[in-house]
């Protein structure tokens, strides 16, 4: 009626009332309708961010045929459909009240109405008997929420309201009434002023109606509306949009508690939605539970992936997206606000198996985390953690890294597990070392000493047997010996030979000149060849550097139950209150005894001193393990044996004893299981970049710990050639002079070519460098006799006399005479005399 009215007579209306939106959405043509209030579209967007906020995104609709229903069902409809939200309409109830007056069939409307959430569009009297229906159908009690939108409760004044009820007002909507219509006359006042100062004086008959004209006063108004468009009042602003709505209001989620009344449980301002934890109506004075048939208070604990509990937005006090507000008790040192417990925000696996489990089966929950004790230990009869909080009925259900175990079922129901676990250890991965005799690792010592030791020196001495006996071998030459002084072929020389062809050295070396020898030498090369490729393939593996992990066969080897015995001793330890210790200590007490030294405040600080040495293996959940070692960054942990496990048993959800839950809870987990959502979560959360069984292997120069045995070989072979030396210049001076050459020790020659005991050494000279030196003398002397008598056919007879054998043998006699001379004399002097 009041928008209808400024419509046709053009006069300003302000509304100044509370409660929710009067008008219609857009306002009709011509009218100056200004309201405090908050539209019905406005309504709807923060109603849906609190749902999100909560993940409550099933939800139906319950209205009447109030005016503008149709509207409100429109704008359902285009909030939803869409969404990546995935809102779930699960229906739509139109409510006929007034031919119902017994309220029959709105009772067996609303109880056939199975969503939890309800949007409620209706007039205030409506309300009062739907309210009064839904209580006697059971639909009031804390699991069902009811969002009113719209007119239904424009006075809050109503009695029997459901006890989760929320509704969106502005801000000052606890106000005094005269304050309220204060602030109105104040925004008509600046309008005015504004209007006054742009067109002058403004007479009564702009604004009256005349019987006689049409009444159309539509021109003037976009006139006058932008001079409530652009409004401040104590420093706020109260600009008005087209539609006669605040521009940018200033919104209360408030909420309706039994005992408490209505208070205000979030705030939006500027498109940004702020809740106080928590919102809903759940407990009641002194925060106690209110008991109710589909809501369960759930416990959790953090323990990454499966539960990690954040801080909300401090801006807008929200949670992200997929996380879930949780609660930190009222009785814990940590800092809590003015207005109830601190709000966190929880994610993770577990949270979406929470959520997925609230879908299916159909509850509400109280999410909230522990705070005495962890998991859940027995201490002196008296459990504490997610165990006690179910067993002392503070919590209906524990879900989290809770591992099922015996102790722990004779107290509490669990579900069928969603995950399998056991008992891993986490040890440091090392950087991996080169040990010195790395290159000698791609045979093993039986080749080695097979090689060097027995195959060389056999072949060695094979081919100077067989050089030896060869008819234009070694003993032809050894004979020879005694006078020109033998050949150079000898044992020393034969391993030399076969030293080289091994390693394919180019080094001077002398060749056998027996068939047999020679034969058996290039079947030596044969060998050399296969050995050396052998050897050069398998010695990168051997040259990088390898990981050494140790590995046990369960908690009962005896690197765990004998520690002391190793030097140093193993340090291992665990986090203490859980089923791991629990375990350890009921199946070996020597160990959990010595282990409690070493426990662990939780699994990061337990992977810090894995990496920096000040522990050396760690016992806990393998599931956590698993995870955290895949998540490590730079790889520097993990599970020994590929993640081996041990004492297999799962996750599962703590339950009171004989609760109605159990059964559709395990119904809702197999589905889970058979649609492969559990896989979908484990690769969503337990999967990571590092893994026990696969290490990626990169390419990288070689530093002086992959060399390092090498260079310690040479530098016993440096040590080695010392001796030698000395060794060597002993026999030469001193122990040469001691053996007499006879020819009974021709045998010796095989050895060394060491002469007999004179001042110099002995030159030895082939039958082929006898000749040419004899050759060359006697052609000396006769050319200077040919010099000396000036005749030429003397001179010819004397040349070829040199020729001749005789005079060549008396020659080869003469210089073995005087053979110690020539060595003396005319070796410093050979090339001057040539």
């Amino acid at each position: 009626m009041l928008e209808f009215v400024s419509a046709q007579t053009g006069v300003p209306v302000v509304a100044v009332g509370g409660g929710a939106s009067l008008g219609r959405e857009p306002q009709e043509s011509g009218s100056i309708y200004l309201q405090f209030t908050c539209s019905t579209s406005l309504q709807l967007e923060v109603i849906f961010e609190v749902l999100e906020e909560y993940d409550w995104t099933a939800f139906s609709v319950v209205t009447t045929r109030h005016h503008g229903y149709e509207d409100f069902l429109a704008m359902v409809e285009g909030m939803t459909d869409g969404s990546f939200i995935g809102w779930e309409k699960k229906s739509v109830v139109i409510l006929n009240v007034t031919d119902d007056p017994g309220g029959a069939r709105t009772k067996r409307l609303l109880k056939d109405n199975e969503a939890q959430v309800r949007l409620l569009y209706c007039s205030l009297e409506e309300a009062e008997l739907i309210f009064k229906a839904a209580w006697a159908a059971g639909q009031a009690g804390p699991s069902h929420m009811w969002f009113a939108v719209g007119p239904a409760l424009s006075g809050l004044g109503l009695e029997g309201l459901p006890k989760a009820l929320f509704a969106i007002r502005p801000q000052g909507w606890r106000d005094e009434p005269r304050r309220r219509i204060a602030k109105g006359v104040s925004v008509l006042t600046h309008g005015a002023m504004a209007l006054r100062r742009d067109q002058g004086a403004t007479s009564r008959s702009q604004y009256a109606g005349n019987c006689q004209s049409d009444g159309n006063q539509t021109h003037r108004v976009p006139d006058r509306i932008r001079y409530f468009t652009n409004i401040s009042i104590g420093g706020r602003d109260y600009s008005f949009n087209s539609d006669g709505y605040l521009s940018k209001p200033l919104l209360d989620v408030i909420s309706y508690t039994n005992g408490r009344g209505w208070e205000e449980v979030g705030w939006w301002e500027n498109g940004h939605l702020r809740l106080r934890y928590h919102p809903w109506s759940r407990y009641g004075s002194f925060l106690k539970p209110l008991d109710d048939a589909q809501h369960l208070r759930v416990v959790t604990l953090e323990e990454r992936p499966f539960v990690i509990v954040e801080p909300a937005d401090p801006g807008t006090s929200s949670c992200i997206r997929d996380s879930v507000p949780c609660r930190m008790p009222v009785n814990t040192s940590l800092v809590v606000d003015a207005n109830g417990p601190m709000k966190h925000c929880c994610k993770g696996f577990c949270i979406d198996v929470l959520k997925r489990l609230a879908k299916i089966v159909g509850f509400t929950y109280d999410l909230y985390l522990v705070t005495n004790g962890r998991h859940g230990k027995n201490i002196d009869g008296e459990w504490n953690g997610m165990v006690g909080e179910v067993v002392s009925n503070r919590a209906d259900m524990a879900i989290g890294s809770l591992t099922i175990n015996e102790e722990r079922s004779e107290v509490v129901e669990f579900s069928v597990p969603f995950v399998e676990t056991g008992i891993s250890v986490m040890v440091s991965r090392s950087n991996g070392t080169v040990s010195p005799s790395a290159f000698l690792e791609p045979y093993s010592p039986a080749v080695w000493v097979m090689m060097f030791v027995m195959c060389l020196s056999v072949v060695a001495v094979t081919v100077f047997i067989f050089e030896f006996f060869s008819p234009v071998g070694y003993n032809r030459s050894l004979q020879s010996a005694k006078k020109s002084g033998g050949s150079k072929f000898t044992i020393g020389k034969s391993v030399w030979l076969l030293w080289a062809l091994v390693f394919n050295n180019s080094v001077p070396v002398e060749n056998p000149r027996g068939t047999t020898s020679k034969i058996m030498v290039l079947v030596w090369a044969f060998f050399a060849v296969i050995f050396l490729a052998s050897y050069t393939a398998n010695l990168a593996a051997f040259m990088i550097q390898e990981e050494y992990i140790d590995t046990v066969s369960g908690l009962s080897d005896k690197k765990f139950q004998q520690p002391t015995e190793q030097y140093p001793p193993l340090r291992f330890g665990t986090v203490p209150n859980g089923s791991t210790e629990e375990n350890i200590r009921s199946n070996y007490p020597n160990m959990h005894q010595y282990m409690i030294r070493n426990n662990q405040k939780g699994v990061e600080e337990a992977i810090d001193n894995l990496k920096t040495g000040k522990l050396d293996a760690f016992i806990y959940d393998a599931a956590v393990l698993n995870y955290m070692a895949r998540k490590d960054e730079g790889c520097k942990v993990m599970t020994i044996g590929s993640g081996k496990v041990f004492a297999t048993t799962g996750y599962g959800i703590a339950l009171h004893k004989n609760s109605r839950w159990k059964r559709p809870l395990d119904l809702a987990l197999l589905q889970l299981v058979g649609d492969d959502e559990i896989d979908m979560l484990e690769r969503l959360w337990l999967s990571g970049i590092c893994h026990n069984d696969k290490i990626e292997v990169m390419s990288s120069k070689l530093d002086i710990d992959n060399m390092a045995g090498v260079f310690y070989m040479l530098l016993v072979a440096m040590g080695l050639s010392l001796l030698v030396f000395a060794w060597e210049h002993l026999v030469y001076w001193k122990l040469r002079h001691c053996v007499k050459r006879s020819g009974g020790m021709d045998f010796l020659l095989a050895l060394s070519r060491v002469g007999e005991g004179s001042k110099y050494p002995t030159y030895t000279f082939t039958n082929h460098m006898m000749y040419l030196y004899v050759t060359i003398r006697c052609e000396k002397k006769c050319r200077i006799a040919c010099h000396l008598h000036r005749n030429r056919c003397k001179c010819t007879k004397l040349l070829a006399a040199c020729g001749d054998r005789e005079e060549w043998g008396q020659e080869m006699s003469r210089v073995g005479h005087h053979k110690k001379a020539f060595i003396l004399k005319e070796n410093k002097r050979y090339t001057r005399n040539i």
